[in-house]
């Protein structure tokens, strides 16, 4: 069955594939899988028929058969269960992949998207000078440990991984701050993410939704 998910009509990233659906994309490419996409507005994410699916209102959504996901997350980790490829078949290497995923999520992400709302939302406030440099540093703080547990290899924890294609689908929200050029490995393993086929053909995607939009 070809599972559907949702993604925005119009892209509040303007084509730079940081939109939440883009892992679930991306997760979907790797293993081969072929997916709809339905589109939403804004005003219909709100709406009860969207929210039946997505209690809090947001994208992306993951419809197949009976089974309705939300969260990128978990719906990755839903894609890399049901399908080779992105979890490893050693138990204990499939362990790490899935606590990678965790790091992703839950300790590397918070402190960027922190410094995203500074710098876009609260750049014009007073306070906002002696703020940002903390927010930075906070990011610094988990980009050093990760780039100190990377070290010279290509992936996280052996091969490629759903541990890996969600750590850089985080980290790419840096490439336009400077902070990731301090830590070349880290920069590098974007790199080797972003030229995986499957993340290509998952880019493409999204950024064709965006080029429509924009020129409807």
């Amino acid at each position: 069955m070809t599972p559907t998910i949702t993604a925005f009509q119009r892209s509040p990233d303007r084509g730079r594939g940081l939109a939440r659906d883009m892992p679930v994309r991306w997760a979907l490419e790797e293993v081969g899988q072929a997916y709809d996409v339905r589109l939403v507005s804004f005003s219909a994410m709100k709406e009860p028929a969207h929210r039946a699916l997505h209690p809090f209102g947001q994208i992306p959504t993951y419809e197949e058969g009976d089974l309705a996901l939300f969260e990128s997350g978990a719906i990755v980790f839903h894609i890399a269960e049901r399908h080779a490829g992105l979890l490893p078949d050693d138990a204990n290497a499939r362990a790490r992949a899935i606590t990678w995923m965790f790091a992703a999520l839950s300790t590397v992400e918070p402190p960027i998207l922190e410094l995203a709302t500074a710098r876009l939302l609260e750049g014009d406030k007073p306070w906002s000078k002696e703020r940002l440099p903390l927010v930075e540093d906070r990011v610094r703080d988990q980009l050093k440990q990760l780039s100190v547990r990377l070290g010279d290899d290509d992936w996280l924890d052996g091969g490629f991984s759903a541990g890996d294609l969600m750590m850089v689908s985080v980290l790419r929200r840096l490439n336009r701050s400077g902070l990731l050029d301090e830590y070349p490995n880290l920069s590098a393993y974007v790199a080797r993410g972003e030229a995986r086929p499957a993340f290509k053909r998952a880019f493409d995607a999204q950024l064709a939704v965006f080029t429509a939009a924009s020129t409807g």
